[in-house]
């Protein structure tokens, strides 16, 4: 290919639109060359052709300009920078765009540059807060940081380490660390640094959608550093921003991104692998720490579960001998025959029965609980006619209120057929006695209500569509629970006012049996209180097989 006419004599650079014009072989020597501006700055065209790169116009890092040329050369597409050239004592800044220039043959030698000045004056030897850190500097400073983040294994700490070590060491505007969240796409800002000078509002817990930010996505997906010079940008005057990923065995965590607003910022091969080297030092460090917090947390869990254990084995071993005591005081006196009479013996037996059947749902509320923390809680689900189950509950419960002078109610809404609801039967009923026999216990005057609502909403259980839900409450007008412990009353081992409820007997297990019971049946249970002595409402929902219709007013 014959060489381009070298001067601007020969050809109208002027027509391409760009300030700086020329083109190179792949060694790196200048073909021609052409700059509006050459004039204002004591720059001869005609001395530069004909020259390498190496000799005169230089880059001050002439690695990364080879490695981008070479890369335009071989691949055969465009590359776009900025780079600092060298003149004399005079530093120059341009957006560079090398070009390939491709022969007929398809073998590509030469390149073509265009670009446009973006200042000398902000750029020169003595601002050199922005000047390429020499190596020593550099291994220094990587040695300096990764002691910092290998000190300690708080997360907060070294994120913090972080920003501000690289905003402080490279002098750039603002440094933010960004998680990654793949599920929603999007980065979150962690940790911030900001330059005292710069008056830039703070970007803390700022998300930016992945989506919208092709940079950002390119920054992720390469896993390695990427720069990019903005031109022109309305929100804000941002001119250089680098980002790199921080990831930990392939998983990619977040991003470390630098930022200058008061000029263009060029970054050398050296600092580019400092701050690449660092992203991976920083990615193991951050998934250390995090790693290390939730041993911390679940060891804090631990010891709070087995605190609780140690509370609940405490008073529940009184409640087992209670019972066992009366059956075995009980028989005791009927061996010994100790009773006058066969009425007051089947007194003693029918008591003995009495304390053996209480004896019994104690031991099977642990054992429901240990199958509930053995993940073995499955149920054997089927339509339940809600109606029948309410008549056994009303059965059972009735007495034992009306034995405390307790007015006892159930509210079903008015319908022409029997209310059909999916769930297991047995467990419903366990739950609801469950509720009712705690509102007995802990109320002293006033009511019971079961109230039955329907819920007309379709809804997705156990891979089925449902009409909607049934709403099952149980209040009373009893102790209540203070707003404080309420958020608690569903843990497993917790009890309320232990020394306060322990004179009313019972494991405590109650609700959270109750709660995993129900959502196995794909319901949720919840607790309301106004406070203590203002009584409690808890509520359940379980899936509505079939729409029953509803009786009004006029029929």
């Amino acid at each position: 290919m014959d060489d381009i006419t070298a001067t601007k004599n020969g050809v109208n650079w002027q027509n391409l639109g760009a300030e700086l014009v020329f083109t190179q072989d792949n060694l790196g020597k200048y073909l021609s060359f052409y700059w509006e501006k050459a004039p204002d700055y004591g720059l001869n065209e005609q001395h530069i052709i004909g020259q390498s790169l190496e000799t005169i116009f230089t880059p001050v890092d002439k690695k990364t300009y080879y490695f981008l040329l070479e890369q335009v050369i071989s691949q055969r597409l465009p590359s776009q920078f900025y780079c600092l050239f060298i003149y004399g004592a005079k530093y120059l800044g341009f957006e560079l765009i090398i070009n390939p220039i491709i022969p007929a043959n398809g073998i590509v030698k030469s390149v073509l540059v265009l670009g446009n000045f973006v200042g000398q004056s902000k750029i020169t030897l003595i601002h050199n807060s922005h000047l390429p850190l020499e190596q020593k500097t550099l291994q220094q400073l990587l040695i300096n940081i990764t002691r910092k983040l290998r000190r300690t294994l708080d997360l907060e700490t070294i994120k913090l380490q972080v920003v501000d070590s690289l905003g402080e060491a490279f002098g750039v505007s603002r440094c933010l660390l960004f998680s990654y969240n793949p599920q929603i796409n999007k980065l979150k800002v962690e940790t911030e640094y900001r330059q005292n000078n710069f008056q830039i509002k703070s970007m803390l817990g700022y998300q930016i959608e992945l989506n919208n930010e092709i940079f950002f996505q390119e920054a992720i997906s390469l896993k390695s550093v990427l720069t990019m010079d903005i031109i022109e940008r309305k929100t804000e005057n941002i001119k250089s921003i680098l980002a790199v990923a921080t990831c930990y065995q392939e998983e990619t965590l977040g991003l470390i991104c630098l930022y200058q607003y008061d000029e263009y910022r060029y970054w050398t091969q050296g600092e580019i692998e400092l701050i690449q080297e660092l992203a991976e030092q920083v990615g193991t460090s951050l998934a250390h720490a995090a790693i290390y917090q939730k041993l911390e947390q679940a060891k804090i869990q631990a010891e709070d579960i087995s605190r609780l254990k140690s509370d609940f084995l405490a008073s529940t071993s009184h409640e087992l001998r209670t019972p066992l005591n009366g059956i075995i005081g009980f028989l005791k006196l009927i061996l010994e025959g100790m009773t006058d009479n066969p009425e007051e013996q089947g007194e003693f037996i029918q008591e003995a029965y009495n304390s053996a059947i209480h004896l019994l749902n104690l031991i099977n509320d642990i054992l429901d609980i240990a199958k509930i923390e053995a993940g073995k809680m499955d149920l054997d689900l089927s339509p339940v006619i809600l109606n029948n189950l309410l008549t056994n509950v009303e059965s059972f419960s009735r007495p034992q209120a009306e034995r405390k002078n307790l007015n006892f109610e159930i509210k079903l809404p008015k319908t022409y057929k029997p209310i059909i609801i999916y769930g297991n039967h047995q467990r419903i009923l366990q739950v609801i006695l469950n509720l009712v026999g705690n509102a007995i216990k802990f109320t002293h005057e006033g009511s019971i209500t079961i109230n039955v609502e329907i819920i007309m909403k379709k809804i997705q259980r156990h891979h089925q569509e449902f009409p909607g839900l049934v709403k099952i409450g149980v209040s009373d007008t009893g102790i209540g629970v203070s707003l404080d412990q309420q958020d608690q009353l569903f843990q497993k081992f917790f009890q309320v006012n232990g020394g306060r409820t322990r004179e009313y007997g019972g494991t405590g297990l109650g609700l959270a049996i109750s709660q995993k019971l129900v959502e196995t049946m794909g319901g949720k249970i919840s607790f309301y209180s106004m406070g203590e002595g203002l009584g409690s409402t808890v509520t359940f929902t379980i899936p509505l097989q079939e729409i029953p219709v509803i009786k009004t007013f006029n029929n």
